[in-house]
């Protein structure tokens, strides 16, 4: 074979000699732009993220040394500069333009397969054309500053302040800062953006006094008897600065609140479109001040590069989605944290409390898997069985529900939030790691014990319901329900003879996706005061009293997140399969406690006539599907809630490390509560607040 030889990379000093020498070939460019493309790539390292520094010393020894190509290479780059407008790049890029989260993430997709080029007149078609990619930020950063300074003054580039004239660097700044300015002061008097701080209700608006003083700076700015820059010690300055802490006091005030009031996405992206502009304010206003000679040079590239930042940066999706998504995931997860709560049992008495309330639990799901064996037995459309079954497990759910039963498989997307919520106190409280972590292994012993009795209570009782109902069917009518679906039944529960794993995993995800809503419910009607509407409803208290629309309202308040939440799971639960035949797919549902009970079904079915193979691995498959359901949804739910709190994931394998060394000095704890009363110290920083509330 021939040997493939690469196309040398062009060097710099060739690159430079060639269009810039006497022959000025940069002067008979089509496209004049084209040149500084090619220089750049030139210089752009292979692997921006692993190069520890990027160096342009070959290129500041070679100006150093030609003149000539020095000063075409100059006239180049500044004529190509020249009064490029960027006031609306600097004010827009990176930041929120639409508070529809969905939209503005479609937008920033489009942008990235489609990217928008601008108008030629203006800097940000020069960055799209230049630093088109997302890592160019990366390596520029790697370039020291001595070395973007020294070429800084080769290329004779003046400082910014050297004119303020229209479309010069600084008036395109000040008018950026401005059109910011007067964005945040509309944004922010907002109705549902003021509704978040009553505190301010009394005060004057920080926007309102910012843009004012802004507004001032700007004036002696532009004014040609002045100096076109400021200095730290200049109390308009230091005045500007307080008021842009108070805006930042204002939207950190409204993001706190949220767990008063709660906030709806729309507010959530207001807030955020406010805090990005407030930001990008921080940002700029220090370019204005020059208190040393040397400040001049360093502040016009400091802009510089922070326009190449945000031109790389203006359609990140990732950070969209993770600031867009990190307080509402909070929120969300805050609710199912208090929900949690009682899912933890400590003393004897709350374990086996907890067990009645799993036999309750187990004793409807048992009804239920009767009633949708005969549901099948409906001829009617795969949307009609999907309705039904839709409707059995929704009804079945919200009725476990409110009768305060328990459904095991629903705790591990509340109680995972309750870990992590102790988890972030602890790590405010105590500086000990191990101790940190010693105590939340306790409470995880807790939580385990207590899934692990909710899954037996569950268990335990929907397998004689099932058999008891099927029977009784029988001997009433002298008709055997599954007699026709049996071999289905028990070998759907196969983890070897189908795909009761994947069909477990599916569940479980749909039991985190409950959780979710629960909380997402809790919180909008927070947001709304939908408590307080109904509680002050003039016809509901004509009709009903005050104290009876109170009940109304408190009853609401407590019970209607979660019948939305088991409704939606219901048909997540009942529509799955119907869905799966619609689009050709093998999708079903395996849930620990129905596999119980359609073990029952299935050994009534064949008569009790089945080999033991099939039983043994419908007794496995129980097991597998439980554990399943629980690994899914427990560690969904406790990837929002490490997002939510902003916890490293690093953290998760000293968490590991620690309940696993609490499992080999008690493993019992796991399973059954301690006979001991009293708790360590570390214990009760973490008990006593998670639990007594």
């Amino acid at each position: 074979m021939k040997n493939r030889k690469s196309k040398p990379k062009i060097s710099i000093t060739s690159f430079l000699t060639h269009y810039f020498d006497e022959s000025q070939l940069w002067t008979q460019a089509n496209d004049e732009i084209e040149l500084l493309v090619q220089l750049v790539s030139i210089i752009r390292p292979k692997k921006p993220k692993t190069v520890k520094t990027v160096d342009i010393q070959e290129l500041l020894d070679f100006l150093h040394k030609n003149d000539f190509i020095r000063l075409q290479f100059s006239y180049y780059l500044k004529k190509l500069l020249h009064n490029k407008k960027f006031n609306k790049f600097l004010s827009d890029a990176g930041i929120l333009r639409d508070v529809d989260f969905i939209f503005e993430v479609r937008k920033r997709i489009f942008s990235k397969l489609l990217p928008y080029q601008p108008n030629k007149n203006s800097l940000e078609y020069v960055l799209n054309q230049v630093f088109y990619m997302n890592t160019d930020t990366i390596w520029v950063n790697k370039i020291s500053i001595s070395q973007i300074e020294e070429l800084h003054d080769l290329l004779l580039f003046k400082p910014i302040y050297d004119t303020i004239e229209e479309d010069s660097v600084l008036s395109e700044m000040l008018l950026s800062m401005n059109i910011i300015t007067q964005r945040i002061s509309g944004r922010a008097m907002e109705t549902d953006v003021i509704k978040m701080v009553p505190e301010y209700d009394s005060l004057e608006s920080p926007f309102a006094a910012f843009e004012k003083e802004l507004h001032q700076i700007d004036d002696i700015l532009r004014d040609p008897k002045n100096k076109h820059f400021i200095t730290s010690s200049d109390l308009y300055y230091k005045q500007l600065l307080i008021l842009h802490k108070q805006c930042d006091d204002f939207v950190e005030k409204a993001f706190a609140n949220s767990s008063k009031y709660g906030i709806s996405l729309r507010v959530n992206q207001n807030l955020l479109r406010i805090r990005q502009q407030l930001h990008r304010l921080k940002v700029l206003i220090p370019l204005l001040v020059v208190d040393r000679e040397e400040n001049k040079t360093n502040n016009g590239i400091q802009l510089a590069l922070k326009l190449i930042k945000y031109n790389c940066y203006k359609n990140d999706i990732r950070g969209l989605v993770s600031e867009s998504t990190q307080l509402l995931s909070y929120e969300v997860t805050q609710h199912t944290a208090k929900t949690g709560e009682k899912y933890i049992t400590e003393t004897r008495q709350e374990y086996f409390k907890m067990f009645r309330a799993a036999l309750g639990g187990g004793l409807i799901v048992g009804i239920l898997c009767i009633i949708k064996v005969l549901l099948g037995k409906v001829e009617t459309s795969d949307f009609g069985h999907a309705f039904l079954y839709s409707m059995n497990y929704s009804l079945g759910f919200i009725a476990i529900y409110l009768c305060g039963f328990t459904l095991a498989t629903k705790q591990p997307a509340m109680t995972a939030s309750a870990l992590i919520r102790a988890l972030e106190q602890g790590m405010k409280k105590q500086g000990n790691p191990s101790e940190k972590h010693q105590a939340f292994a306790v409470l995880f012993a807790r939580v385990f014990r207590s899934q692990f009795i909710a899954f037996v209570g569950n268990v335990i009782m929907a397998f004689p319901v099932s058999l008891l109902g099927i029977w009784l069917i029988d001997y009433a009518f002298g008709y055997n329900i599954a007699a026709s679906k049996w071999t289905k039944l028990l070998t759907d529960l196969s983890p070897v003879h189908s795909m009761a794993i994947f069909h477990a995993a599916i569940a479980g995800v749909f039991l985190f996706l409950s959780g979710i809503i629960s909380g997402s419910i809790a919180n909008r009607d927070k947001h709304h005061q939908v408590y307080y509407r109904i509680q002050e409803h003039p016809v509901l208290k004509m009709t009903f009293g005050r104290n009876k629309t109170k009940k109304l309202a408190d009853l609401y308040e407590k019970k209607w997140a979660g019948v939305i939440s088991n409704l939606w799971f219901g048909v997540f639960m009942g529509s799955t399969a119907s869905i799966g035949l619609f689009f050709g797919l093998n999708l079903d549902v395996r849930h620990i406690t129905f596999a119980s009970g359609n073990l029952a079904l299935g050994l009534y079915g064949a008569d009790f006539m089945v080999t033991l193979s099939l039983i043994t691995w419908g007794i496995i498959g129980i097991g597998v599907i439980g554990l399943v359901n629980f690994l899914v949804s427990f560690a969904l739910s406790l990837g929002l809630a490490f997002r939510s709190r902003n916890i490293p994931l690093l953290e998760i394998r000293f968490i590991i490390s620690s309940i696993w060394k609490h499992f080999k000095s008690k493993p019992m704890s796991f399973f059954f509560p301690s006979e001991r009363k009293s708790k360590s110290p570390t214990e009760e920083v973490y008990l006593a607040s998670e639990t007594k509330k």
